[in-house]
C-alpha cells in the first residue's frame, strides 16, 4: 500500500486547509452579527464560497477541522512528511546528546526523512494510524466529516487495499495499544507520538489523556517524549 503518499497529502492538505480557511473565516465573519459565535472550520466553509472547492483540503479535516481554533495553527507549520521527519529527527538527536553517557546509543537516527522507499512506507503507514487515532481521540467524528473524508480518500488513493485499510482504521475503536504496537523501532514510536500530539487539543481532557495513554504504550523514555514535545511548541 503506498501510505507514504497519501500521509504527505494529508500533511499538506492539512495546512491548506488551515491557512484557507482563514481567509474563509475572516469574510464569513463580515456577514455574521457581533453577538454571533463563530462555527467549526468545517461549517464555515461549507456554508461560504469555499464549501464547492475544498478539493484535497478536505482531507485535512481529518487532522483538525473541530480543532483549529484551539490547534492556534500547528498544522500550518508542517509541509509535509519531510518536515515531521526532521523535526522528529531534532528532538531524537537532543535527546541522544543528553544521554550522552550511553555512548552506545549515539547513532544517527533513522527517521522518515532518511529512510529508502520501502522501510518509509513502513514508517508513513505508522504514523498514518497514529493520526488517524489522534481524529478519533476526542470521542467522534462527525458524520458530515466523514461523508467528506471518504470522498476525498476516493479521489486520492487508487489502490482498493489501501481505501480498505484506511476506512477500517476510522471504522476501529479507538485503542493506543494496538495503534501502538505499530512502532518497531524508537525513532517509528517518536513520529508517531509526535504526529499525534500535533494533532491533539491538549485542553481537551480527552484527548490528552489518550496521548498520554499513547505515550506510556509506546514506551517512550520520558526525556525523549519532553523533548518531542518541546520541539513541537518551538517549531508551532
Amino acid at each position: 500500500m503506498i501510505t507514504r503518499g497519501l500521509l504527505d497529502q494529508l500533511l499538506k492538505s492539512g495546512s491548506d486547509l488551515l491557512q484557507g480557511s482563514s481567509a474563509a473565516q475572516g469574510e464569513n465573519a463580515q456577514r455574521r452579527s457581533a453577538g454571533t459565535m463563530a462555527g467549526s472550520t468545517l461549517s464555515g466553509l461549507l456554508s461560504g464560497a469555499g464549501g464547492g472547492a475544498l478539493g484535497a483540503g478536505a482531507i485535512g479535516l481529518l487532522l483538525g477541522s473541530k480543532k483549529a481554533r484551539k490547534m492556534g495553527g500547528k498544522v500550518i507549520t508542517y509541509g509535509g512528511l519531510a518536515a515531521l521527519g526532521v523535526v522528529a529527527y531534532k528532538a531524537y538527536s537532543n535527546w541522544q546528546e543528553q544521554n550522552g553517557s550511553q555512548p552506545q546509543r549515539q547513532i544517527e537516527p533513522q527517521t522518515v526523512d532518511r529512510l529508502p522507499p520501502a522501510q518509509a512506507e513502513e514508517h508513513s503507514q505508522a504514523i498514518l494510524r497514529a493520526v488517524i487515532g489522534a481524529a478519533k481521540a476526542d470521542g467522534h467524528i462527525e458524520d458530515r466529516e466523514r461523508e467528506l473524508i471518504d470522498g476525498e480518500v476516493a479521489k486520492l488513493i487508487q489502490d482498493t487495499d489501501l481505501q480498505r485499510w484506511f476506512d477500517q482504521e476510522l471504522n476501529k475503536p479507538l485503542e493506543p495499544r494496538d495503534i501502538a504496537s505499530s512502532a518497531t523501532t524508537p525513532e517509528m514510536a517518536a513520529e508517531m507520538y509526535l504526529a499525534s500530539l500535533l494533532m491533539v487539543d491538549e485542553e481537551n481532557f480527552m484527548e490528552r489523556s489518550y496521548l498520554e495513554e499513547l505515550a506510556r504504550q509506546l514506551a517512550l523514555d520520558p526525556a525523549l517524549k519532553v523533548e518531542l514535545e518541546k520541539q513541537a511548541r518551538a517549531t508551532a
